[in-house]
């Protein structure tokens, strides 16, 4: 399983790069919204459809805003994507 976080850990961070255009985005179990400059409320939506269009999942836009960080973000992803397996 963890070989599975790493995975997505590591594509998230590629999404999260070319979402806020910044290279030196890395994706951490720990990471928040508030630790990303471009990342406010109305900047909210771009991840996530960028997320789904990655994983080939769905969120709701109240499930996402309930996500505190990034780990939670991970484990809702694994969760999606392990019911499609």
């Amino acid at each position: 399983m963890t070989g599975m976080i790493e995975e997505l850990d590591t594509r998230l961070t590629t999404i999260f790069r070319d979402v806020f255009n910044d290279d030196s985005l890395e994706a951490t179990p720990a990471m928040t919204a508030s630790a990303v400059a471009e990342w406010d409320r109305l900047n909210h939506i771009r991840p996530k459809v960028s997320i789904e269009k990655g994983f080939g999942i769905a969120f709701t836009a109240e499930g996402v805003a309930r996500f505190v960080n990034v780990g939670q973000l991970v484990d809702a992803i694994d969760a999606k994507t392990s019911a499609q397996r």
